[in-house]
């Protein structure tokens, strides 16, 4: 409800419209408690199917093995998705177990646990809120810019806010619980 003042014959306040852009990306990111380990941008008209998210993970691994050595070393690195189909897929966990990934299950409708819902992409949005692109190829050059300017301390605060999500999620049993918004 609108606490506008006005008589009857006050004339009728004009709407402003936000066009929808039709230059849209999708990003695949992976960090850790550090920094961005690996991210990519999905070629327009790219369904992300699980044939593409092998080909994601593949890409992950090698980001791990150059930038991350003590852990790829050890195998000490657990890779957190939600459960997006492709994320579920037979030949995603098949691949999984082949190069010794372990995963971290994510719960059924939980999206408030995933640290790139609540923290990364909500991140990125209010950095690029006001911004006007004129193509894909600068929405995804900001979204990069953006994104690697992050600090170390802000991916820590995120882990943090993760383990409190899941703290929740295990005293809810693994039912559904509303997250904040709040990064």
């Amino acid at each position: 409800m609108s606490s506008q003042w006005k008589t009857a014959s006050s004339p009728r306040p004009k709407k402003a419209w936000q066009v929808m852009s039709n230059a849209k990306t999708m990003l695949n990111a992976f960090f850790d408690i550090n920094r961005l380990v690996h991210h990519e941008y999905v070629p327009r008209g790219q369904t992300v199917n699980k044939e593409f998210y092998k080909t994601v993970l593949q890409c992950l691994r090698d980001a791990v093995r150059r930038q991350r050595h003590e852990e790829w070393r050890s195998d000490n690195w657990i890779l957190h998705h939600d459960n997006a189909a492709a994320h579920r897929a037979v030949t995603t966990n098949e691949f999984l177990v082949k190069h010794n990934i372990q995963s971290l299950p994510h719960p059924p409708h939980s999206p408030h646990l995933a640290p790139c819902n609540f923290f990364l992409f909500s991140q990125l949005k209010k950095a690029m809120k006001s911004c006007q692109f004129d193509d894909v190829e600068e929405i995804q050059a900001n979204a990069t810019r953006q994104m690697r300017a992050i600090t170390k301390s802000d991916y820590q605060r995120c882990f943090c806010k993760w383990q409190e999500r899941w703290n929740k999620c295990i005293q809810a049993q693994g039912a559904y619980f509303k997250g904040d918004k709040t990064n």
